[in-house]
C-alpha cells in the first residue's frame, strides 16, 4: 500500500554501496477518493508529474511537497472544484519556483515573462499576454502570498475561475518549457 500511486508514505531505507533497499514503510495518507474518480486521479497525476519536474534530486522542497499534498487533500476530502485546485497548484508552484513578478495597475499577465502589465507597457513587451480582471488579480495575489493552510479559503466566480485556470496552466507550462501528457489526459476527460 505505501507504494501506490498518489500515496503519501514514510519509508525506512537501507543504503548499501550505491543502492537503497526499503526496510519498512507505512502509509500516512492513501487519498482513496482520488482512485474512485478518473478526472481527479488524472489531475492528481498531473500534479505529481509537474512537481517531479520542479524538484531536484537529493534537495528537499518542503513547500512544494506541502502544496502537492494540500492539493491532493483538497481534491479528495474537501471536494473543492477541480479548476480551483488546478489553478492553485499551478500558480503557487510557479511562485515557489521563483517565476512570479508584478506591476501596480495590471490589466494583462505576461505568460512568458511572468509579469503583470499595465495598459501602457502592454505593447512594450513581446510574448503571450492574457487579459486579467480584478477578481483574477486578487485570486493570483491570494494564491501567491497566503498562508499555505489557507490556500483554498477563497471563492471566485465560474467564468473567472475558467480564465484563471487557462492563465495558470499556460504560465506553468511556459515556464517549465514542456507539456504534460497527464494534463492532456485530464483535459480529454472534460470533453
Amino acid at each position: 500500500a505505501p507504494c501506490q500511486l498518489l500515496c503519501y508514505s514514510e519509508f525506512t531505507l537501507f543504503s548499501y554501496k550505491d543502492s537503497y533497499t526499503i526496510n519498512e514503510a507505512h502509509t500516512i495518507e492513501l487519498f482513496t477518493g482520488l482512485r474512485k474518480d478518473l478526472q481527479k486521479l488524472s489531475l492528481g497525476t498531473y500534479f505529481a508529474q509537474a512537481a517531479e519536474t520542479m524538484s531536484q534530486e537529493d534537495l528537499p522542497n518542503p513547500e512544494l511537497q506541502s502544496l502537492f499534498l494540500n492539493c491532493l487533500y483538497a481534491l479528495d476530502k474537501l471536494d473543492k472544484p477541480e479548476l480551483l485546485v488546478k489553478s492553485v497548484f499551478e500558480f503557487r508552484s510557479a511562485s515557489l519556483a521563483g517565476y512570479i513578478c508584478g506591476s501596480q495597475a495590471p490589466a494583462y499577465f505576461d505568460i512568458s515573462g511572468g509579469a503583470l502589465l499595465c495598459e501602457k507597457c502592454r505593447g512594450a513587451t513581446t510574448g503571450i499576454r492574457m487579459p486579467i480582471t480584478a477578481a483574477i488579480l486578487e485570486a493570483m495575489r491570494y494564491i501567491t502570498y497566503c498562508d499555505s493552510k489557507k490556500l483554498f479559503s477563497f471563492e471566485i466566480g465560474r467564468e473567472a475561475l475558467v480564465q484563471l485556470s487557462s492563465i495558470t496552466e499556460a504560465y506553468l507550462t511556459t515556464q517549465l518549457e514542456r507539456g504534460f501528457s497527464t494534463l492532456d489526459f485530464y483535459k480529454s476527460l472534460l470533453i
